[in-house]
Formats: structure tokens, C-alpha cells, sequence
């Protein structure tokens, strides 16, 4: 029996849902990187993004490439970024609300 739309979706977002894998993806919107340089760029163990690294190259988002001992990484398609910037505008719009609660429970205007 094949998954349902939604499920193969929640699937998804939960792949998503970790700061290293997110942070990844912004990092490679760039362009691709060598892991050196997501490491440096990333506060984690080298162990902890190479999990994470192999959780987004097994679901496809990502693609490797290895020249010597170097291996890069790059976004598999450009609809990531979309995603992220989606995302960003999102959270954008339920900030600002979360500032208007926050304005009124302190009994002030809204800051904009």
C-alpha cells in the first residue's frame, strides 16, 4: 500500500526538524562546501555533523562529492532555499504577532 501525501510530507518536516540539518542547508544556499568549512561555520562535533550530513544525503536534499580526502557538499535542488525562505517569512509574521501580545501584555504600542 502506498503512503498517503501527507504522511510522505510529515516524513519530510521530521528529516527537517533538526538545528544542525536546517543550519546546513542555509550554509549551502551559498553555494557548496567542503565539510571543513560547515564545521567551522557550525558550534558542533565532528561526529554530530557527519550524522547529520548522512541524514540529509540519504533523504536526497543533498549531494556529495568527493575529490581526495575532501569531501562537498551542495543543495540537490534549488527548491531547499525556497523552502528556507518560506520558512523565514513565516516566522517573520509570527514574531511580529508574538510582539504585539508581548507590546500589549507590557500595556505599550506595538513596536514596527
Amino acid at each position: 500500500m502506498p503512503v498517503p501525501l501527507y504522511e510522505a510530507k510529515a516524513e519530510f518536516f521530521r528529516m527537517l526538524g533538526h538545528p544542525v540539518r536546517i543550519r546546513v542547508l542555509e550554509l549551502l544556499q551559498d553555494g557548496p562546501k567542503p565539510v571543513r568549512e560547515l564545521l567551522a561555520a557550525i558550534d558542533v562535533e565532528p561526529s554530530n555533523l557527519s550524522q547529520q550530513l548522512a541524514v540529509l544525503r540519504r533523504s536526497g536534499i543533498v549531494t556529495a562529492t568527493r575529490t581526495g580526502s575532501t569531501v562537498v557538499y551542495e543543495l540537490a535542488g534549488g527548491d531547499v532555499a525556497e523552502l528556507l525562505a518560506a520558512a523565514r517569512r513565516i516566522l517573520s509574521v509570527l514574531l511580529a504577532g508574538r510582539q504585539d501580545l508581548l507590546a500589549e501584555l507590557r500595556g505599550t504600542e506595538p513596536a514596527l
